[in-house]
């Protein structure tokens, strides 16, 4: 008996041990939340969970970094588009995720015409900053340029990607002191991996988060 529980605290101390251990390591772990619309989430691609973007960048970067999909499909920046980021779960599940880091790729669904409003969607941009600032772990937020539009289609066009969303990007990048990572340049001789001159293809997304983990890395 006295063997017994001699046994049992030795394996009670040595299981108290490992989830100290285990939660330390976890700690240096840095969590990257992808925030973004069906490019992000990986519309078209055959197997989301394992081909979308987030996925190859959680590949990419390797065992220090973590990295969840917070991409939801037609979503728009502004408050009062069709579809706005900010009523989906997936904007709920960047808080509770307490990222250390977070890309933002939002902004192709708001240049259809129905949504498009240059002073409105910078306005909830920079609320959208503000508020992923209040995130206890202090993230570092990095903008995306959106990928191009190859060619128009449900309304989303390159027009208004090139006069409207980079500039204003680029404008709350300078003013909040953030990252930008250049998509729009980077995929721009990827068309023929656009099947819908939208959503990129396995290759494409590929090239996609090579792009990103190359500017989240670089020290």
């Amino acid at each position: 008996m006295y063997k017994n529980k001699i046994m049992q605290k030795k394996t009670y101390m040595f299981l108290l041990l490992s989830i100290l251990l285990l939660g330390g390591c976890s700690d240096k772990i840095l969590r990257v939340a992808c925030v973004g619309d069906s490019i992000t989430e990986g519309y078209g691609l055959k197997v989301q969970s394992k081909t979308a973007y987030p996925v190859m960048l959680d590949s990419i970067l390797g065992p220090e970094y973590a990295v969840l999909n917070s991409g939801r499909s037609a979503t728009t920046l502004q408050k009062k588009g069709d579809f706005p980021y900010w009523i989906c779960k997936e904007f709920s599940n960047t808080f509770v995720y307490k990222p250390n880091i977070i890309v933002i790729k939002l902004g192709t669904n708001d240049t259809k015409p129905q949504n498009w409003h240059a002073d409105k969607y910078e306005k909830d941009y920079q609320a959208l900053i503000d508020t992923f600032q209040t995130i206890l772990t202090h993230p570092k937020i990095y903008l995306c340029l959106p990928v191009p539009v190859f060619k128009t289609k449900w309304g989303i066009n390159d027009s208004t990607v090139v006069h409207g969303v980079i500039p204003i990007v680029e404008s709350l990048a300078q003013k909040n002191k953030l990252p930008v990572i250049d998509l729009y340049h980077g995929m721009s001789g990827q068309g023929a991996d656009f099947p819908d001159s939208i959503h990129p293809n396995e290759r494409a997304v590929k090239v996609m988060a090579g792009i990103i983990a190359r500017k989240i890395t670089r020290k």
